[in-house]
């Protein structure tokens, strides 16, 4: 006997949970006629109609009731056996959603510390910024700014503050109190506010200034090592800049209000790889900030 294929029954199963073609294809991530079509190739195999049709509902018929009992716990079970194989494929991998400038300029250049350190944890790096959906993109941890509201599920750490300050490849003395009049300041699309934000809070007024606009965090740093103008930056992502002498921080960096958090869809002490890998980060970060940031 040759069963029907195993599509057929996935969107059966849908279409009958759901009590809905229509539902079923939006679950399945499909069109409302691929669901159609499916069930009536299953109907065809069978030699039975699964459904009763009532204008634009559907209700499963005694035959359908039948089938469905079974095709429940199949994929119940189904599903439990994935889970469990995905879970146990992964009991050693920790994956790290990280914001682009942050991973790039800060943490890749350090994670052979912590591979040194934990060789039982396998790190996989995602970069990417902004709101996130833990169960969505399937990793374990999210680095981020707090420039964003995260919802009350979320666990969060927070690593440090944001300290910022202009950078620049031109080094000026320090006795001039305007370090910055007549300058290029370079904006970045993902921090639009930076250059205001800094001024407010640093009392100062740049004046006679020009203005480019780039898309990203990281484009603006790499421009201002190129001698392209000026950019506001975070600490933590020149820190080597500044200690080849490829940048200079004219004013210094203060605190923007900002900080970064670690995120997690469940709580850091039940799972150990998260809790070393938190450990491990805010002591690096707490290294780093012990250099000059005012």
């Amino acid at each position: 006997m040759r069963l029907p294929s195993l599509s057929s029954l996935r969107f059966f199963e849908a279409a009958a949970q759901t009590g809905s073609f229509v539902k079923a294809a939006a679950q399945l991530h499909v069109t409302h006629g691929a669901v159609s079509r499916q069930i009536r190739l299953l109907e065809q195999a069978l030699g039975v109609e699964l459904f009763e049709r009532r204008n634009r509902t559907i209700v499963l018929n005694t035959a359908g009731r039948l089938l469905h009992e079974t095709t429940f716990s199949v994929f119940n079970q189904l599903e439990a056996v994935v889970h469990q194989l995905q879970q146990s494929a992964r009991e050693e991998v920790l994956v790290l959603s990280c914001e682009p400038t942050i991973a790039m300029k800060w943490l890749i250049p350090r994670l052979s510390r912590f591979h040194n350190a934990n060789p039982d944890i396998k790190l996989h790096l995602v970069a990417a910024g902004g709101p996130i959906d833990f169960a969505r993109v399937g990793v374990d941890l999210a680095l981020r700014r707090d420039d964003f509201r995260w919802t009350q599920d979320y666990y969060a750490e927070k690593i440090c503050d944001e300290w910022v300050g202009p950078v620049t490849a031109l080094a000026k003395s320090s006795g001039n109190k305007q370090l910055l009049d007549n300058s290029t300041l370079l904006y970045s699309g993902t921090r639009p506010k930076a250059w205001s934000t800094w001024q407010q809070l640093a009392g100062i007024s740049i004046q006679g200034s020009a203005r480019v606009d780039y898309e990203h965090f990281y484009l603006c740093v790499q421009a201002a090592v190129s001698g392209l103008g000026a950019t506001i930056a975070s600490f933590l992502m020149v820190q080597d800049e500044l200690a080849n002498g490829q940048l200079y921080p004219p004013y210094g960096f203060i605190r923007d209000g900002s900080g970064y958090y670690l995120l997690s869809p469940q709580p850091f002490e039940q799972d150990e790889k998260r809790t070393r890998f938190s450990q491990w980060l805010m002591a690096e970060v707490t290294a780093c900030l012990k250099v000059t940031t005012a």
